[in-house]
């Protein structure tokens, strides 16, 4: 996976077909999914270990076969557990077409008319196909989707000639399955009134981004979200889980992992680069969050 910033604005594939896969273990530069959001939606699939996992204010601990959707926007982050997940994003404007009867349906979703149930756990995998003939139960359903969700994934993976065929008529039948069994909720006064605390806390979180490389004092973080210091603190505890120099520094971690094996820039330069003013103080951060130090990193995950 490329590196990830709070808010992603990266082409996804190509200009013609934008979907990207992604395949993440622990030897990953970035396995441990910083807070981040984009305009594309997401499809993850967990296939080892578990993944503790955070939608805007709604919290999932996903395991080996679960699924999850994210819709565009989202506010999402996570900690893995001895994982190894698999990450979709794709553009939904490529399955528009003009005057076509499918736009009604996909502009519901796109406008969050319709926002796409999230979790989809692996309680049903491994049950017989699904018959076209006669009503099915929920369940039913819900494993059908898994095994649209599983193909696609698979046929994502091995890329064999003309599977771009097969990805676009695979989203079509994911998208239709949702909308024909209801697999969404309509947007309630809960999910605007959350919506204010998630845009409060997306503004903090692209102050980080951009401006990690900097001092950054908690005047500075509070002040992005429009509270006192005290307040802010307590906020972003609830949001995060961390404490906002805690979530900082973790950030900084990352970024530091992912120049470690993109450059050949030297330890002290990336620590430097990444706003740590002290090379031991980077190094005991490293060590706290990656498990080994910045030097046994590069020296375990570089190519070749």
């Amino acid at each position: 996976m490329q590196s990830l910033g709070y808010n992603e604005s990266k082409q996804r594939g190509t200009f013609d077909f934008p979907i990207e896969f992604y395949h993440i273990d622990k030897n990953h530069p970035q396995y441990i999914m910083s807070y981040h959001w984009h305009v594309e939606y997401e499809i993850i699939r967990i296939l080892e270990g578990s993944f503790y996992v955070s939608l805007d204010e709604r919290e999932y601990q996903a395991q080996k076969g679960d699924i999850l959707i994210l819709n565009s926007g989202t506010l999402h982050g996570g900690t893995p557990k001895d994982c190894i997940y698999q990450c979709i994003v794709f553009d939904m404007n490529m399955l528009l077409k003009k005057e076509n009867i499918c736009s009604v349906y996909l502009k519901d979703i796109m406008s969050h008319k319709h926002m796409i149930r999230e979790y989809y756990p692996s309680g049903c995998r491994g049950a017989a196909a699904i018959s076209s003939e006669g009503p099915v139960s929920k369940e039913e359903a819900e494993q059908a989707l898994r095994q649209h969700l599983d193909c696609l994934f698979d046929t994502l993976n091995e890329r064999a000639p003309g599977y771009e065929l097969i990805i676009q008529g695979l989203l079509y039948l994911i998208l239709g399955s949702i909308t024909i069994n209801h697999f969404y909720t309509r947007d309630s006064l809960d999910t605007q009134r959350n919506h204010k605390r998630i845009h409060l806390l997306k503004q903090v979180l692209e102050l980080m981004e951009e401006s990690y490389q900097s001092i950054l004092t908690l005047e500075q973080l509070s002040k992005a979200a429009g509270m006192s210091p005290k307040y802010f603190c307590r906020f972003f505890h609830e949001m995060t889980h961390k404490s906002p120099f805690e979530y900082l520094n973790n950030y900084r971690v990352e970024r530091a992992g992912y120049q470690l094996l993109a450059t050949e820039d030297s330890i002290t330069e990336i620590a430097y680069a990444c706003g740590f003013n002290d090379l031991s103080y980077f190094i005991k951060m490293f060590k706290r969050y990656k498990g080994i130090t910045p030097a046994k990193y590069r020296k375990l995950n570089s190519s070749g």
